[in-house]
């Protein structure tokens, strides 16, 4: 393999993370995330969040969070409002579906919701004879590498107030919306604006974790959590990883870092004039390449998903950079991509 741009969470962790867990490692404390480690990390959310009380929990990966908290908020009859691409419609194995609750879908060229497109679903169900649609669920960034702007968000909030549904943002590459320079989102907006969220830690530079930050009010959160088999024992782990990623910065950081190496990445790819259908502002872009440069490229050693095909001779594919991308591996692709025909 010369280099993956597969995945932003390829690499392990950041050594500040490493170092973090490493000096905690001999304390002794309770189990079950309830000891002073991540009680700390959990008032320290809560201040850049400007959430005071709210309540937070660490869970190891996306699709359990997201499992977890849509099958805690809805009943049994209630559904979930996502794009076509969303990521619990698309990726995550119809584990949403196996408690019960289907996915409507709006399709959403640019991989945002608008309230046209919840209305839509909404509205298209109608009597007790279908599932009531009850959650709107989002991602920043999108799963095409798309991020949400202020105002489209208060939009949201308004369209789930208008007709009593919950907001909840996947937050897996939140660290890259927030630090793309179209970006207009805090963590407070964030908190204010919808019902749950997540700060995303495996696909930027923790082991693993997200940190799920929840205003809805759910005082059995944690029985969920535990039925669901995602209570870990030794829950401190999380707690050690997001202080190390979040109280000096070093999350945004990382995230800048992964967004910089991308639009390197994207502006040489586009200066030897590769479209991009969809402009991505975050650390994943998708260019359309003729099959023949695709597979020379794979050739070489390269790895990257491929997305979809663009008609009988090219490809839409995805690069993801990551956290740990150096400079030098973007510029030895585009050298070696140049190389192509």
């Amino acid at each position: 393999m010369l280099y993956s741009f597969r995945n932003d969470y390829s690499e392990g962790a950041h050594p500040q993370v490493l170092q973090a867990l490493t000096d905690t490692n001999l304390q002794q404390t309770v189990g079950y995330g309830m000891d002073p480690l991540c009680e700390a990390t959990r008032d320290l959310i809560r201040r850049l969040c400007n959430a005071p009380d709210a309540d937070v929990h660490f869970l190891v990966g996306g699709t359990q969070t997201n499992f977890i908290v849509i099958e805690s908020l809805l009943r049994p009859y209630e559904a979930v409002i996502a794009a076509h691409t969303g990521h619990v419609n698309v990726h995550e194995t119809g584990a949403i579906e196996s408690t019960g609750h289907k996915v409507c879908t709006a399709y959403a060229p640019d991989g945002k919701l608008t309230p046209a497109l919840v209305e839509s679903v909404v509205n298209s169900h109608s009597s007790e004879h279908m599932v009531l649609p009850r959650l709107v669920y989002i991602s920043d960034t999108t799963e095409i590498g798309t991020i949400y702007t202020k105002a489209e968000l208060e939009a949201l909030r308004q369209c789930c107030d208008k007709h009593g549904l919950f907001l909840f943002l996947d937050g897996a590459r939140l660290g890259s919306a927030l630090t793309s320079p179209e970006n207009d989102l805090t963590l407070a907006d964030l908190a204010a604006l919808t019902d749950a969220f997540y700060i995303g830690g495996t696909k930027n530079g923790a082991l693993f974790g997200e940190a799920l930050i929840m205003n809805a009010p759910n005082e059995h959160f944690r029985w969920h959590i535990k039925q669901r088999g995602a209570m870990l024992a030794k829950g401190r782990l999380m707690g050690v990883q997001f202080r190390a990623l979040l109280e000096n910065g070093l999350y945004f950081d990382m995230a800048r870092h992964a967004n910089e190496m991308a639009y390197r990445l994207r502006d040489g790819i586009a200066a030897l004039g590769y479209p991009f259908p969809v402009p991505s502002p975050s650390n994943q872009q998708f260019p359309v390449l003729p099959n023949t440069v695709v597979e020379q490229l794979q050739a070489m050693g390269y790895e990257f998903e491929i997305d979809h095909a663009e008609g009988d001779s090219h490809t839409c594919v995805r690069f993801v950079t990551s956290w740990a991308t150096p400079e030098h591996a973007i510029d030895t692709f585009l050298k070696n991509l140049a190389t192509c025909k």
